[in-house]
């Protein structure tokens, strides 16, 4: 990585971005597709995003720095309390919130309760998006962006879809004009701050989670103990744990005779290729953290 800023002319904007919404509406998906690459890990399971990361876009007029966070939820543990506390913090520091509705669904009591929650936020710029504008026809579209538009006043109401990059160049001009005018915020070739080890932790999580399919998504973290370069100078070998709440998900985990560890093995190690320049070595294990989420002490040693 270099400090080379990007080359600008004329007035540059350039700030910071979020997407809330109810868990499972595309923020994620939506803030890969606009940055280019994946940095943040996705599920159809809710609360799969945990904390805040950074993601940029880069255009010749301007940067958008996006925070992907969790989603707006009531909390039932202390995991979902701090969860939550991430949400509000990158609502209070942002200059744009982006409020997404997915298309295939009818605009609920969940909905009105995050349009409630921004009102308290009264600096950042305010957009509505309809994400997953792919999966329904012009008649159900146009009456979501109509329940939408009736929610609150927006600076523009846009219907996208991260799959099928509809409007996703219309949604990145809107952003950059509403941003301040701003040198670059971050060099031309930088698109997180995540380092490895965050981006690998993250990748064994999500193939956790895609294996363990209903079982125990939200008794699932990641911690990573070594990334060790070989002498090659090109191969990783990464040491991480899969961390789960009782014995019995320990068992789930592993599966019979194994298999479903070393499933989700291959499965993150063939992602954790993809962002690494050379190749991976991933070695799991499997640790047991009673109640990790709702202990104060383990939350903080798992990094919440």
């Amino acid at each position: 990585m270099t400090d080379t800023a990007p080359e600008t002319s004329g007035s540059y904007r350039a700030g910071f971005l979020t997407f809330v919404g109810r868990p499972n509406v595309g923020k994620s998906t939506l803030t890969n597709a606009l940055v280019g690459e994946k940095i943040v890990i996705t599920s159809p399971k809710p609360q799969t995003t945990r904390r805040a990361v950074r993601g940029i876009v880069h255009r010749p007029d301007g940067q958008l720095v996006i925070v992907d966070t969790p989603g707006l939820h009531r909390p039932r543990t202390l995991l979902g309390e701090r969860l939550n506390d991430v949400v509000q913090q990158t609502l209070s520091d942002v200059d744009v919130i982006a409020f997404c509705v997915p298309a295939d669904e009818k605009v609920g009591p969940g909905d009105r309760f995050i349009v409630e929650q921004i009102g308290q936020f009264p600096r950042p710029r305010r957009i509505a998006l309809v994400t997953k504008a792919e999966t329904v026809g012009r008649d159900v579209l146009a009456q979501r962006l109509l329940e939408v538009d009736e929610l609150a006043e927006w600076d523009a109401v846009i219907p996208v879809s991260a799959i099928e990059g509809i409007q996703l160049d219309t949604l990145v001009r809107e952003l950059i004009a509403l941003m301040p005018e701003s040198d670059p915020l971050y060099p031309a070739d930088m698109i997180t701050e995540e380092s490895f080890e965050q981006r690998a932790a993250e990748l064994v999580r999500e193939a956790a989670l895609a294996d363990a399919r209903e079982e125990l998504p939200h008794s699932i973290a990641v911690t990573i103990d070594d990334v060790v370069l070989r002498d090659d100078g090109s191969t990783r070998e990464v040491y991480a744990n899969i961390v789960v709440e009782r014995d019995s998900q320990k068992g789930i985990i592993i599966g019979r005779g194994g298999e479903r560890l070393r499933r989700i093995r291959e499965t993150a190690q063939r992602e954790l290729d993809r962002i690494s320049e050379g190749r991976t070595i991933l070695s799991l294990h499997v640790k047991v953290a009673k109640e990790w989420q709702r202990d104060p002490k383990q939350l903080g040693r798992l990094g919440f």
